[in-house]
């Protein structure tokens, strides 16, 4: 079976240094304070990126303490009852949220001794963690150079980057990955990935993009298709 080739994005290395100086240098002035940015600890990162999942901060935000106040660590969760994880969890939704992180748990400690994997790879085998929740918990936890491309940073990278879609969306999809991890800086994973989500979340909206005063518009292959087409 032949494989597929790993797809490397061609980039200009001065806009990518520019785009990493720029981002990061917003992100310091800009950058939300999240319960969850106040910690390194594995566990309660994958906690609030399960509770992410389809749901609003602002939301999060109210059961993320309250969660981990019963449930502290990793080895309280996976002790936890099934129907008292679910209680825990009501008022979020999307319940098999609450069944894949119990899940992840337990395997954490059945498999693992309660230690996390530290590797994108060995925490995507755990239950309900797909590819970019286990690279959230490998940059924000362990600063691993693990790319994430939720719906912020798919926009943002696109914008900047893309000039000409791919034909197919899987193709798209691919190519995404491989530029969300071509663009990480060395030794700064933690911050440019929190920035990439914040940036997208706040200034490169969807609907109502802040082209005007965005910090990166000079770099913006989106805002130059705007300024010709008027």
């Amino acid at each position: 079976m032949q494989k597929t080739r790993e797809y490397r994005p061609r980039l200009d290395a001065l806009k990518v240094k520019a785009f990493q100086a720029k981002l990061l240098a917003w992100f310091r002035r800009n950058g939300r304070d999240l319960p969850w940015r106040r910690t390194r600890d594995p566990y309660k990162i994958l906690v609030s990126e399960v509770m992410l999942q389809q749901t609003q901060v602002e939301r999060v935000r109210e059961y993320y303490g309250r969660f981990l106040r019963e449930y502290p660590t990793v080895r309280d969760l996976a002790a936890a009852r099934p129907a008292r994880v679910r209680d825990s969890w009501d008022g979020l939704g999307y319940y098999a949220r609450a069944r894949n992180l119990h899940a992840a748990a337990c395997t954490i400690v059945r498999r693992h001794g309660g230690r996390f994997p530290q590797h994108v790879e060995d925490l995507q085998a755990l239950p309900g963690v797909g590819r970019y929740t286990a690279g959230a918990v490998a940059s924000f936890a362990y600063g691993e150079p693990a790319p994430i491309l939720d719906t912020n940073v798919r926009r943002v990278l696109s914008r900047i980057f893309v000039r000409r879609r791919a034909a197919r969306p899987a193709e798209e999809e691919r190519r995404l990955w491989a530029l969300a991890g071509a663009v990480i800086p060395e030794g700064d994973a933690w911050a440019f990935n929190q920035a990439l989500m914040d940036f997208g979340a706040t200034v490169c909206a969807a609907r109502s993009p802040g082209c005007p005063t965005c910090p990166l518009r000079l770099l913006c292959a989106f805002y130059e298709r705007r300024q010709v087409g008027g």
